[in-house]
């Protein structure tokens, strides 16, 4: 997909305006940016926005997140296993102390 990012408010005209127009391409909006599919006329647009706006338009290309293949499954069972705690009130670091979840600096210091 492409994330189209908006800094003027012009810019977040133009968007609005394009996203109004040509509706297959658009997945999603929010307000000053947008998700298009990764199709030709979505670069056109991305890119006569770009061309317009120029610095107050951000083009980026992104691709969908897999929880199952991207997070490790010690991950996956900490938040299941926070979410499901029995005292909302309870920081993470507090409730991973003394158990096998990772801590909030370790979970800090590993990539995906």
């Amino acid at each position: 997909m492409l994330l189209i990012v908006t800094y003027s408010r012009g810019a977040r005209q133009t968007l609005r305006n394009v996203c109004s127009t040509h509706t297959s391409p658009v997945v999603r909006r929010f307000g000053r940016a947008a998700l298009f599919d990764e199709t030709e006329l979505a670069a056109f647009l991305a890119l006569r926005l770009r061309e317009k706006h120029g610095d107050d338009v951000q083009i980026e290309r992104t691709r969908p997140f897999n929880e199952f293949t991207a997070v490790p499954d010690d991950v996956r069972s900490a938040a299941t296993a926070y979410e499901n705690r029995d005292s909302p009130s309870t920081s993470y670091a507090k409730f991973a102390a003394g158990t096998g979840h990772p801590s909030p600096n370790a979970l800090q210091d590993r990539e995906l």
